[in-house]
């Protein structure tokens, strides 16, 4: 196999002090290009970037690479706003993600989530509830805000115990999410971006974005301390766990400070990763006829008409399940993860120095001809029950310890909304909308997925 390192400043000071940001499918581009290990030198920072699968399953499987510490002193804070300080998904330190990780857990096992099903239900009908409204008045319709609504109204039901009902009321917290992700773009991206005076305002609204998610944390977690000190019935969601999470004695600042880091790294991560890939789905579907035929024959056979989905039906819409994985293969809405290599080891025949940092990719691999046939083309039947498995290229949640902790949540909420979506109505696809690919930090369809929606005709 031929390697190569780059060497030189791919990413020169002129650059970036210019915006002229790296895409994914450069990086795509580099990697067919300079072979599974190749270096970019961003100023005194060098990133290995590794789409070797034996170099992923070690790096990923192992507590040993801890997360990348630049990245996360860029999000501790944002323009000197605490935004995801030391949560557990950026934390480098072992011991503390450990603890945050054995606490949060069970509030997104199986077992908990399968109780929650009425939630995901009922804020399915909220949603099919609009499109039916949408549906009669002929209007074109988002559906990727719509998705945003409802993925938001589902986290703050199930983790946090909040009504927020977004699909019927109007609320700052979902601009307070886009905005915040804007600045944490800016700030990891361009290290000039808070010193040109023309993006002042911008700075100033990411800074009171920043406060509103954590103040509005901040009540949320209050009186669910009241209640549990109180010995009210508090479910064991998200929110409770967190509270659990600095264990028994007197709170200091800095717990106070770390459940706030954790409510809003999960509050946007796990809505904003989960609406985005509904809208991709939705609009693969929209352009493969064929397929979405297919799946709306499997919702059929296996729902019917019934309104409530049960946690059953769900491990029976293997096909959906197939055509969401080749989603995520497409459109992995977190597309990269960055590991700190600490010690010095060899990746396909590569010396990798320590102290380097290390970006494994997987909107990369997920492309690339070596890992899949006809890369660009969505065929879900790659996802097949017996078709090989992909070998450490498709990792679209991350993987071993430090895999997504939502993702069960991410999936099952997923599954709901599209067969509820899919088995009530027709949609098509408005001409003329971009279909290409928006980094905003996650990845969303640029166009939004602008649809007309109507009634499903079943006599047909």
């Amino acid at each position: 196999m031929y390697v190569c390192f780059f060497f030189g400043h791919v990413h020169t000071f002129q650059k970036i002090l210019h915006r002229e940001e790296l895409s994914l499918d450069t990086y795509l581009k580099w990697a067919e290009v300079y072979g599974p290990v190749y270096r970019i030198n961003i100023i005194h920072i060098v990133l290995i970037n590794v789409t070797c699968p034996e170099a992923t399953k070690e790096i990923l499987m192992s507590l040993k690479y801890t997360k990348d510490r630049i990245l996360h002193k860029q999000l501790f804070y944002v323009f000197g706003e605490r935004f995801i300080g030391n949560c557990m998904i950026t934390t480098p330190d072992t011991e503390l993600w450990y603890k945050h990780r054995r606490f949060i857990e069970p509030a997104f096992s199986n077992l908990y989530l399968k109780g929650r099903m009425d939630t995901l239900n009922e804020m399915g009908e909220k949603l099919m509830d609009k499109l039916s409204q949408m549906s009669d008045s002929k209007t074109k319709v988002s559906m990727l805000h719509l998705f945003n609504c409802v993925t938001m109204d589902v986290l703050a039901k199930v983790a946090l115990g909040v009504d927020l009902n977004l699909l019927q009321k109007t609320s700052p917290f979902p601009q307070a999410v886009e905005t915040c992700l804007k600045g944490m773009l800016h700030n990891v991206r361009d290290m000039l971006f808070r010193f040109n005076p023309k993006n002042r305002q911008l700075i100033k609204e990411v800074r009171k974005a920043c406060r509103l998610l954590r103040t509005s944390g901040a009540q949320w977690i209050k009186e669910r301390r009241v209640a549990m000190q109180n010995g009210d019935d508090v479910p064991k969601d998200f929110l409770t766990q967190i509270i659990k999470t600095p264990g028994e004695g007197r709170l200091t600042p800095e717990d106070e400070e770390c459940m706030l880091d954790n409510f809003v790294a999960f509050f946007i991560a796990g809505q904003e990763t989960t609406a985005n890939m509904m809208a991709f789905c939705l609009m693969e579907l929209g352009r493969h006829p064929d397929i979405l035929e297919k799946v709306k024959k499997e919702v059929d056979d296996v729902i019917g008409m019934k309104q409530d989905i049960s946690y059953d039906h769900l491990g029976h819409l293997g096909y959906l399940s197939q055509v969401l994985k080749e989603t995520l293969r497409l459109y992995p809405p977190a597309p990269a993860s960055t590991r700190d290599i600490a010690e010095a080891l060899v990746i396909d025949g590569i010396h990798v120095p320590a102290g380097v940092t290390c970006m494994l990719n997987t909107y990369v691999t997920g492309r690339m001809e070596r890992f899949f046939k006809d890369p660009l083309t969505f065929d879900p039947d790659r996802f097949h029950p017996n078709a090989p498995k992909p070998y450490y290229c498709y990792y679209p949640f991350s993987l071993g310890p430090r895999s997504c902790l939502g993702q069960s949540l991410a999936l099952m909420e997923t599954k709901v909304v599209m067969a509820k979506l899919l088995q009530r109505f027709d949609f098509t696809l408005l001409p003329g909308q971009s279909f290409e690919i928006r980094d905003t930090g996650t990845l969303r369809p640029k166009g939004g997925v602008m649809c007309y929606v109507t009634h499903r005709d079943h006599n047909k």
